[in-house]
């Protein structure tokens, strides 16, 4: 969708038919989450919880510019719907799902055509009868973020790492920043909560990546937006894979923030690796990570108090503004709670 530039035909067809608009982790930011009224936020393993009820409950899946691979971090379709596949690569069709109506096409285009034939249709009006749709997944999000509020505004220490993504939303202006996070906890954590506010203001990719991949994505979103406050989230494993590479970000002048989830451990692994962490520690790991980005020429702090999160990020988006690399470490709790987890499969 995004590689399409189809953000526009997107929302125009759902306004016009008035359908709610999931996306996957890829097409995360294709239609604004902040700010539209049909946008159900993003289902990836993990989900948005207006996202897990209309995929629940839909009689009919419209999937567009996704390949509909079957893969353990994807959320799958649930069976008994009517399905239309529209991508441009014809290994896609029917891999994964017997598709109803199949379409081999470019986003863009597809949805143009839809637009056209459903504004003849309609007779170039909108499709009336449905004002309930909006209101109900206004309900679902009201009431998910209120289940999950005491994570988002918790006060506990170690910090909840549900708090940074919450405190990062109310910081930094999500229309002018790009996010991107790591494999593991931080994308469970960040991908369900963190609201976007349009097209390419959040980076995703695949299905999962090497840990550490992130730094380098949000080192290529600063050289593609310089404008833009550009945040990567990564944890204690992940920073042990790049983080060196953090100097690269002060020696080319490109002023990112990295937010280090510091839990001193692989905690996403916690049920993968019971046997060797029992014998060998393998899920320890940890280090001064704000000691070694100031070591690199960055500008760093360690925030360990709860209240203290807004004003720091606050303060990394002036450091940034002033031409700095910035790298924020919270020392958070081992939280193995996520939205919606391995729904339908």
């Amino acid at each position: 969708m995004l590689y399409a530039e189809a953000a526009a035909e997107l929302q125009e067809l759902a306004e016009m038919l008035q359908v709610p608009v999931m996306t996957t982790m890829e097409g995360k930011s294709a239609i604004s989450e902040k700010r539209h009224p049909l946008a159900l936020g993003v289902g990836s393993n993990v989900m948005a919880g207006p996202a897990y009820h209309f995929l629940k409950d839909a009689d009919l899946v419209f999937a567009v510019g996704s390949s509909l691979t079957d893969h353990g971090l994807v959320t799958p379709i649930p069976p008994g719907k009517i399905l239309i596949h529209a991508t441009n690569d014809p290994v896609d069709l029917h891999k994964t799902y017997a598709v109803d109506h199949p379409i081999l096409g470019d986003a863009k285009l597809v949805l143009r055509q839809f637009i056209d034939c459903c504004r003849d249709l309609l007779g170039g009006k909108a499709r009336s009868g449905r004002e309930e749709v909006a209101g109900r997944i206004a309900e679902l999000r009201e009431a998910w973020f209120a289940e999950w509020m005491p994570k988002l505004t918790s006060g506990e220490v170690p910090i909840n790492p549900y708090r940074v993504v919450w405190e990062l939303m109310q910081a930094a202006d999500p229309a002018e920043a790009i996010v991107t996070h790591d494999s593991g906890n931080p994308r469970y954590e960040v991908m369900p909560f963190y609201q976007t506010d349009g097209p390419r203001t959040y980076l995703g990719w695949g299905k999962s990546h090497q840990l550490g991949t992130g730094l380098g994505l949000v080192m290529g979103a600063k050289l593609a937006a310089p404008e833009k406050f550009c945040v990567n989230f990564m944890g204690d494993s992940a920073f042990g894979m790049t983080g060196m590479d953090f100097e690269t970000a002060v020696r080319a002048n490109l002023p990112i923030c990295t937010v280090v989830l510091k839990n001193s451990s692989m905690a996403v692994e916690t049920l993968h690796m019971k046997v060797s962490h029992s014998q060998f520690r393998t899920r320890d790991v940890g280090g001064d990570y704000a000691d070694i980005a100031r070591s690199l020429g960055g500008w760093s702090e360690r925030i360990e108090d709860p209240a203290e999160i807004g004003a720091a990020f606050l303060r990394a988006i002036e450091q940034n503004r002033e031409g700095k690399a910035a790298l924020l470490e919270f020392i958070t709790c081992e939280e193995m709670a996520y939205s919606h987890f391995g729904p339908f499969g």
